[in-house]
């Protein structure tokens, strides 16, 4: 027999309005704990509540299991990416 999931109202408005905070790969990552949690049709459950795939929270699962091989753990941006430094943009006039 199916477990029917039970939450109130306020704890999937909560779930929503944390995952919006997160970046996306932190929300995919939050939304795999909160399925593996939930057990049986927990990642159906998840995906309804936050609105995102199965598929995405199918790939933050894997992700968690192969988290201490992460190469981005810590970063968030890519390599060179990111707001460029002053002098980069705008270098210093010659004097003549």
């Amino acid at each position: 027999m199916a477990m029917q999931l039970m939450e109130t109202p306020a704890i999937e408005r909560s779930l929503r309005e944390f995952a919006a905070t997160l970046t996306e790969k932190d929300r995919r990552r939050f939304a795999a704990v909160e399925a593996k949690q939930r057990g049986h049709g927990g990642i159906r459950y998840i995906a309804r509540v936050i609105g995102c795939s199965e598929k995405t929270i199918e790939r933050g699962l894997a992700e968690l299991d192969s988290l201490t091989d992460d190469p981005a753990a810590g970063r968030i941006r890519q390599p060179g990416a990111g707001r460029k430094k002053r002098l980069n943009r705008n270098p210093p006039k010659k004097k003549t």
